[in-house]
């Protein structure tokens, strides 16, 4: 599994002052052997008693170490990450991830404007049209200059295309 640099390098620290149990294990007890659960949720509620405002601590927020993987599938979505990296992270399907997590993104509006537009050609969410070329004006209804009839991407999609999906409409 792929990990950003900053995880590695928090990942080498806690090795390089803790060292590793058997096993490759990285957290561990006293004695070196797996934490218990009453162990590990007594050092859970103390952490979040040192973090979190009483308004977060009376809420459910961080309530069990696993809402962290919610937290982190919350974060890489809002940050940008393709759903289905996400989804392969967390070992969920695509429309799993997205049943559970597609509320969660938020304030993706202008960011999302800005991809659709550059995708366009454009700058900063605007487009502008180009000069007119007459080479490219269009014959009569349905025709195109040289009197042919005009192909669509319908046209195509029937005529065997389904395969390509690149969003080009072929010229004929």
């Amino acid at each position: 599994m792929p990990i950003p640099p900053a995880l590695v390098k928090l990942l080498r620290g806690h090795i390089d002052r803790y060292g590793v149990g058997e096993n490759g294990r990285l957290f561990r007890s006293m004695a070196g052997g797996p934490v218990q659960e009453t162990a590990y949720c007594a050092a859970w509620r103390r952490a979040r008693e040192r973090v979190l405002t009483p308004e977060q601590l009376a809420s459910p927020l961080a309530r069990r170490p696993y809402d962290l993987r919610h937290a982190a599938a919350s974060l890489w979505l809002n940050a940008g990450v393709p759903a289905t990296e996400v989804a392969r992270r967390l070992g969920h399907s695509v429309t799993v991830l997205l049943k559970v997590y597609a509320n969660c993104v938020d304030g993706q509006d202008q960011a999302a404007n800005d991809r659709i537009a550059s995708a366009l050609g454009g700058a900063h969410g605007t487009l502008e049209p180009g000069p007119a070329d007459p080479s490219i004006a269009p014959g009569p209804a349905g025709k195109s200059r040289d009197g042919e009839p005009m192909r669509t991407v319908a046209d195509d999609v029937t005529a065997g295309q389904e395969g390509s999906h690149s969003g080009r409409v072929r010229r004929s």
